[in-house]
C-alpha cells in the first residue's frame, strides 16, 4: 500500500501539585545522607561527595524532577526544554534561566560553573554538545543521566513503575532530600487509576509524516499505556521508541491514538494530516476522532509518568461518554 503525505515549602506545594497532576535503580526513598553517594549511571562510575549546589538540566525530564523535589533553586541553567512545565510545578518554580534552546556547547556549559550536569539524554554528553563525560569529569564537574535514557550500556530492561520511582529515590539521595513525601504522593494516584482502556488498542504517534516515530514496546509510552488497559499497536517492537509503517498502523486499525503535543508538531498538525490522507482518513480512531493528547514531555521517563497515566484516564473516560 503506497501512502501519500505531504510533506521545602516548595517541596510540599510541588509534591501536592503532582499528586494532582504526578531507570535502573533500585531503592525506592533512600534516607538522606552526609555520606559521599556513588552512582553507577549508565555504566559510569559518578560520586556525589556533597549534595550539588549549581545545576545545569538538559530536557524537561531533567528540571521537572529537581522541582519536584524542591531543590529548583540549585538550577543554575536549563536547556532544551520540551515545552511549558506543567502548572503544578510551575506556580512554585524559582525563575528559571534558559542557556540554550537546544544542547549547549561545553563553553555555555563552563561558563555557568556547575558542579552537575543532569541530562535526560545521554545524547547531551558529547564533544560537540554539553562535553564529554569524562572531560567534564576531568574539570570538576559531574554529570547525570536521567537511567531511562542510558543507551551506552545496551538497550534498557523494559520501564515500570518501580523502576521510575528508584530513579526518583537515586535523585533524592544525590542531593539529600527525602523522596518519601513525593514518592506516596505518585504511588497514591496510580494506584487510583483504573484500566479504562481494557480491550482496545492504541498507536503512541510522537512525531513524522513519511514513517511515523512512535512509542514503542519498553518505555513510558508502553508503560503509560499499559497502566491505563490499552494495548500498544507497537508492543512487541523490542525498543523505547521506533519508526513504523504506515502500513503497519493501517493494518494495526487502533482504537486510539495517542498524540504528542510539541511546539514543533503539535496534535493538531497531526490531525489536519491524519484526516486529509485517504489511507489514513479511514482509521476507526480518525473517523470517530478518537484522539488522546499529551505534552512531549510526558512521553519520557519521570515524575510526569503517573500523571500521564492518570491524564490518559480521564481522556477516554470522556471519549467513552462517562
Amino acid at each position: 500500500m503506497r501512502i501519500l503525505f505531504r510533506t521545602t515549602p516548595v517541596l510540599l506545594l510541588t509534591t501536592l501539585a503532582l499528586a494532582g497532576c504526578a531507570t535502573t535503580s533500585t531503592a525506592a526513598a533512600p534516607a538522606p545522607t552526609a555520606a559521599p553517594v556513588t552512582v553507577s549511571n549508565c555504566g559510569t562510575p559518578v560520586t556525589f561527595a556533597t549534595a550539588p549546589k549549581r545545576v545545569i538540566t538538559i530536557k524537561s525530564t531533567s528540571t521537572e524532577m529537581l522541582l519536584a523535589l524542591g531543590v529548583g533553586d540549585r538550577i543554575v541553567g536549563t536547556a532544551f526544554q520540551d515545552g511549558p512545565l506543567p502548572p503544578g510545578l510551575a506556580q512554585s518554580a524559582p525563575t528559571l534561566t534558559s542557556i540554550s534552546d537546544q544542547f549547549p556547547s561545553e563553553e555555555v556549559v563552563l561558563n555557568k560553573q556547575p558542579d552537575l550536569v543532569f541530562s535526560g539524554w545521554e545524547s547531551a554528553f558529547a564533544p560537540d554538545a554539553a562535553g564529554a563525560r569524562s572531560e567534564l569529569s576531568r574539570l570538576g564537574i559531574a554529570s547525570y543521566v536521567a537511567p531511562a535514557a542510558c543507551r551506552s550500556t545496551g538497550q534498557p530492561a523494559k520501564l515500570s513503575f518501580d523502576s521510575v520511582f528508584g530513579d526518583i529515590g537515586q535523585v533524592a539521595s544525590i542531593f539529600r532530600v527525602d523522596a518519601t513525601p513525593l514518592l506516596t504522593a505518585q504511588k497514591k494516584q496510580l494506584a487510583a487509576i483504573s484500566p479504562v482502556g481494557a480491550g482496545r488498542t492504541a498507536f503512541w504517534y510522537s512525531s513524522g509524516t513519511d514513517t511515523p516515530y512512535a512509542g514503542a514496546g519498553l518505555g513510558a509510552p508502553e508503560l503509560v499505556l499499559e497502566t491505563v488497559g490499552l494495548k500498544n499497536i507497537a508492543a512487541d517492537v523490542n525498543s523505547s521508541w521506533a519508526p513504523l509503517s504506515w502500513e503497519s498502523v493501517v493494518a494495526a486499525d487502533p482504537d486510539f491514538i495517542v498524540l504528542i503535543d510539541a511546539s514543533w508538531n503539535t496534535a493538531q498538525k497531526k490531525i489536519d494530516m491524519l484526516a486529509a490522507n485517504p489511507a489514513t482518513a479511514n482509521l476507526s480512531a480518525v473517523k470517530n476522532h478518537r484522539y488522546l493528547v499529551l505534552p512531549f514531555a510526558s512521553g519520557e521517563a519521570g515524575v510526569r509518568s503517573v500523571e500521564a497515566a492518570a491524564d490518559l484516564e480521564k481522556q477516554i473516560k470522556k471519549l467513552d461518554g462517562n
